[in-house]
């Protein structure tokens, strides 16, 4: 089984093992890595939350910028681009029950390449009918 990370896992996980939420550590280290796929979306939100920090907290923008590069190196292979045929998944999936668009490209990627979407939103991807699953939950 191969999974797409929503951006709320990959910021609850670079809290390390310490502070990230039991289950959602336990999932990740119980996974190997060349089963997990980030989309662009991810990490355009990433670098869209380094940005915003950048105005306020310089040094805190810095670490977060290293934490990013980090991240898009690690899964280098496996970052998925939105691509003509998801944007048609998309647009069947949302015509009738729309999304947040970032959620809803997430739930088409998904869909097309058959992952299962990893996240603590339920409500939204459970609505467009795509595999997922909450390791916050018990």
């Amino acid at each position: 089984m191969a999974f797409l990370l929503d951006t709320n896992i990959i910021s609850e996980l670079r809290k390390g093992r310490s502070d990230c939420n039991a289950r959602v550590w336990s999932w990740y280290e119980a996974t190997p890595l060349e089963e997990i796929y980030l989309s662009v979306l991810v990490l355009g939100e990433m670098r869209k939350g380094v940005e915003m920090k950048r105005k306020a907290d310089p040094a805190s923008a810095a670490a977060l910028e290293r934490w990013l590069r980090e991240v898009a190196r690690t899964h280098r292979a496996r970052v998925l681009s939105i691509s003509v045929e998801i944007s048609e998944v998309w647009g069947r999936m949302t015509a009738d029950s729309p999304l947040p668009v970032v959620d809803g490209l997430l739930a088409a990627t998904a869909r097309y390449y058959g992952l299962t979407v990893v996240t603590r939103n339920e409500r939204d991807f459970q609505r467009c009918g795509v595999d997922y699953i909450n390791p916050f939950a018990a």
